[in-house]
């Protein structure tokens, strides 16, 4: 799951849709995506860091992150 994509898109009161139609796919596809069934390309995840004003890696976890690995301060 990507954890910190989903805070983002929450705080800025964008639904699953919302981002889908920035990145002009599909929900499921998005939906796949923010679940990690499937990997952001390169340039979606650019898209979604100047949409959201943050660097790529505020936003986006490892591909070999899993979920007992983020840790909650």
């Amino acid at each position: 799951m990507q954890w910190n994509l989903i805070r983002v898109r929450k705080e800025n009161d964008m639904s699953q849709q919302d981002v889908a139609d920035v990145l002009g796919i599909s929900l499921s596809a998005y939906q796949n995506k923010e679940t990690s069934k499937s990997s952001f390309r390169d340039y979606e995840m650019f898209i979604l860091g100047e949409r959201f004003g943050k660097s790529i890696d505020e936003i986006f976890l490892p591909p070999n992150c899993t979920d007992n690995a983020i840790k909650v301060k």
